[in-house]
């Protein structure tokens, strides 16, 4: 070969190889862009095939944005900010004009010498550092309805940074299914136990949800040991009651007014002749995760679809379906809600549930009753 037939062949080659490496650099985005694609599909996809129980929260630390389709806060269209100081704090009322111009259960108009001298007392309305210096919280609301019963999650309930409970719900010889761990559980005094430590962890924030200046009358004589008063409680709470009071939260009443406002548009101002409706703890506590998590998972909400008024509605306890028509809570309303949220992906349901029939499918505890009135 000629040595200009050579040098010809030489650069020929040489430009071949330019070419390959180029067209390979060009398509090597295309390429991690299909692989991750793939690897997502497959993931969500063996997800939903189990009704979300193969997730694991802690995937989330990596990134925030990581859960599918979870939506940020600006696109729930709320039209309020996000709110993350959940309790009441004693330095919140060093004001000239009242903090709020509602009244209980929406406000605290009137009722600040009982909360200066229940803050007085607890001394600490923080979460604690650990998680409050999270940079992503993975968060699960427990529901106390029927749906999760035999549902097996404990293991998966229990690997969320923080576990919000409703009320009196046992969890003591239901851990296979509702988990063994409470961040914090939201009460009324109605629906309180006499032992919190039965049930709950010691570190447990008990945290309150005062719909009446009742309310909060009770947990004043609890703190100061003073002489109960038994009237404007639909059913007598506890006279003595042995949680830990460093452990003690009042949650703003903030939450419970945009509960009814921006998620369910329940009028605040009924009407002289309607009965007034006011959220369920449970639908308080999906909205409170709202606010403070980046990741809200949810179970045990959903009444069954069963007509049967035998069927029982908790996981627990006695009560069935026959009490619901009792219920002073707007059930339909809050089922939509529900609906709405899951729809928006701002929250994940980790159990299969229904919604054909909006009437069946709301939480919590619908024992509760409108307290607020009698």
């Amino acid at each position: 070969m000629h040595c200009t037939e050579r040098r010809w062949y030489e650069e020929l080659v040489n430009m071949s190889q330019k070419a390959s490496k180029t067209w390979c650099l060009r398509l090597l985005p295309l390429v991690l862009f299909f692989i991750s694609f793939v690897t997502y599909y497959c993931s969500y996809a063996f997800q939903l095939s189990y009704g979300g129980t193969a997730m694991s929260p802690n995937s989330s630390k990596l990134s925030c944005g990581g859960w599918p389709a979870q939506k940020k806060w600006e696109s729930l269209n709320f039209n309020i900010s996000r709110k993350t100081q959940l309790f009441l704090k004693v330095e919140d009322f060093f004001w000239r004009e009242h903090l709020s111009k509602l009244a209980l259960p929406y406000g605290i108009k009137g009722s600040e010498r009982l909360l200066l001298k229940i803050l007085a007392i607890i001394a600490n309305n923080n979460v604690p550092d650990s998680i409050e210096n999270l940079q992503c919280r993975t968060c699960v609301v427990i529901g106390n309805g029927y749906s999760i019963k035999n549902s097996s999650l404990g293991s998966v309930i229990n690997t969320y940074d923080v576990v919000i409970r409703l009320n009196d719900a046992p969890v003591r010889g239901y851990e296979d299914d509702v988990g063994s761990r409470t961040t914090m559980r939201l009460f009324y005094p109605e629906s309180a136990s006499p032992d919190p430590g039965r049930h709950n962890e010691p570190s447990t924030l008990m945290v309150l949800v005062p719909f009446k200046q009742q309310d909060l009358r009770w947990l004043k004589e609890i703190l100061y040991d003073e002489k109960r008063v038994r009237k404007g409680f639909w059913k007598l709470p506890p006279q003595i009651w042995l949680g830990d009071t460093s452990k003690i939260r009042v949650l703003d009443p903030h939450f419970l007014h945009q509960t009814a406002d921006r998620l369910l548009h329940i009028p605040l101002h009924p009407k002289t002749k309607q009965k007034p409706v006011h959220p369920t703890t449970g639908i308080l506590a999906v909205f409170v995760a709202l606010n403070y998590c980046n990741v809200v998972h949810v179970a045990g909400f959903g009444y069954p679809s069963s007509k049967d008024p035998k069927h029982p509605i908790h996981y627990y306890g006695y009560d069935t379906m026959k009490f619901m028509k009792d219920s002073y809570h707007d059930l339909s309303r809050e089922a939509e809600a529900l609906k709405r949220l899951e729809d928006l992906g701002a929250i994940f349901f980790l159990h299969r549930h229904t919604q054909h029939d909006p009437h069946t499918e709301t939480d919590t505890d619908f024992t509760e009753q409108d307290s607020r009135n009698k």
